[in-house]
C-alpha cells in the first residue's frame, strides 16, 4: 500500500505555481487507487479525491498527523468540481475504484467521505447499491476536513458555505492570461507589420500607443475584471468585462492622450470593450457561481454583439486613418 507524505515541499509549491500558469497542467495528475496517511487500520476514514495533483495535495496536507485510508479516482488530471460536471469523478468511476482496490477488505466500515463539489457527479444511492459504501459529502474546502473528522463526521454550515474572494479570483488569472497569449502574440506582429510597410497604418508613435492599448485591454479584461467582479456593475459577466472595457478606453484617451479625433474615440469605446467582454465571459468557467446553461446563453447573446462591436470599432480605426 503506497504510503503518502503530508509534508508540502519545494517541488510541490513549484508544480502548483506551473499549473496555475498552464505548464503541463494536463500531465499534473497522480496515479488513481488506495493510498494510506499515516498508519490507517480498517477503522479508519476513506477520504476521496481527484488524481489533480493540486486536489491531491491541497487534501493530503489538511490530514496531516492523521491515519486515513485516500481513496484516488481516476479524472484524467481534472480537479473535483469539473470532474463531476464532465463525469469523470462520479459514481462509476467510484464504485469501479473502490473494486478495483478492493476496499471492502480493506476497511470494516462501509463509509466514504467526499467533497461537496463532487456531489453533481455522485448518485449516492447508485454507489450504496452497487458497492455498499454510503457516501458522505463532507466539506467544500479541504481546510474544513479535519474539523468535518473531530466533530464525528458532522457538516456545519460554515463547511457548506462557498467562498469566491478576491485572492481566490485573483489565482486563477494566469490561466487566463495563457489562454489569451495565444493570439496576443500574432496581434502584436500585425501591429508591428502595419507600423513598418511602406505606406503602413501605424508610425512608430501610434505603433507604441497600440502596444500600451492592447496590453492594457487583455489586463483589463483577464485580470481587473476577474479581481473587481462583486464591484463590477450587472449580473453578466460580458456586461461586466465591457463596463472594465470602457473604464479603461476612458483611462486611455483622458490619461494617455490616446485618441487622436472623435472616430478614433468612438473605435476605441466600440473595440476595447467588445474585447474585455469576451475575456472576462471566459472567466465563468473558474467561477463556482455560473451554471453550463447559464454561460451558453449568454455566449448565444453576446458573441453576435461582441463581434459587431468589434468590427464596427475596426472599421472605424481604419476610416479614421484616411479621414
Amino acid at each position: 500500500m503506497p504510503i503518502v507524505s503530508t509534508e508540502f515541499r519545494f517541488a510541490d509549491r513549484l508544480g502548483a505555481w506551473k499549473a496555475r500558469w498552464g505548464i503541463g497542467r494536463m500531465s499534473y495528475l497522480v496515479p488513481p487507487g488506495l493510498y494510506a496517511i499515516g498508519s490507517p487500520g480498517p477503522e479508519d476514514p476513506v477520504v476521496v479525491t481527484a488524481n489533480y495533483k493540486m486536489s491531491y495535495d491541497l487534501v493530503r496536507r489538511e490530514l496531516s498527523g492523521r491515519n486515513v485510508w485516500f481513496l484516488v479516482l481516476e479524472t484524467f488530471g481534472i480537479n473535483v468540481w469539473c470532474a463531476a460536471g464532465k463525469g469523470t469523478f462520479g459514481t462509476d468511476e467510484l464504485v469501479r475504484r473502490v473494486g478495483m482496490v478492493k476496499l471492502a477488505t480493506v476497511v470494516k466500515h462501509r463509509a466514504l467521505i467526499l467533497p461537496i463539489l463532487g456531489a453533481p457527479g455522485v448518485a449516492a444511492h447508485q454507489v450504496a447499491r452497487r458497492s455498499g459504501f454510503r457516501v458522505h459529502y463532507a466539506t467544500i474546502r479541504a481546510a474544513d476536513l479535519p474539523e468535518y473528522l473531530d466533530n464525528g463526521m458532522v457538516t456545519t454550515p460554515e463547511m457548506r458555505q462557498l467562498t469566491f474572494t478576491t485572492r481566490e479570483r485573483l489565482a486563477l488569472t494566469p490561466i487566463e492570461l495563457v489562454t489569451t497569449g495565444k493570439w496576443v502574440v500574432p496581434f502584436v506582429a500585425l501591429l508591428v507589420v502595419l507600423s513598418i510597410v511602406p505606406g503602413g497604418l501605424l508610425s512608430s508613435p501610434t505603433l507604441v500607443s497600440s502596444l500600451v492599448l492592447f496590453v492594457g485591454t487583455v489586463l483589463a479584461g483577464a485580470v481587473a475584471a476577474p479581481v473587481l467582479l462583486p464591484w463590477l456593475p450587472g449580473k453578466s459577466f460580458a456586461v461586466k468585462g465591457a463596463v472594465a472595457g470602457c473604464c479603461w478606453a476612458v483611462l486611455f484617451i483622458g490619461v494617455g492622450r490616446g485618441a487622436t479625433g472623435w472616430l478614433d474615440a468612438m473605435a476605441l469605446f466600440l473595440t476595447v470593450p467588445a474585447v474585455t467582454a469576451f475575456l472576462t465571459l471566459n472567466f465563468t468557467g473558474s467561477t463556482p457561481f455560473t451554471s453550463r446553461s447559464g454561460v451558453k446563453k449568454e455566449m448565444r447573446l453576446g458573441l453576435p454583439m461582441m463581434a459587431v462591436s468589434l468590427l464596427a470599432g475596426i472599421s472605424l480605426w481604419i476610416a479614421a486613418r484616411f479621414f
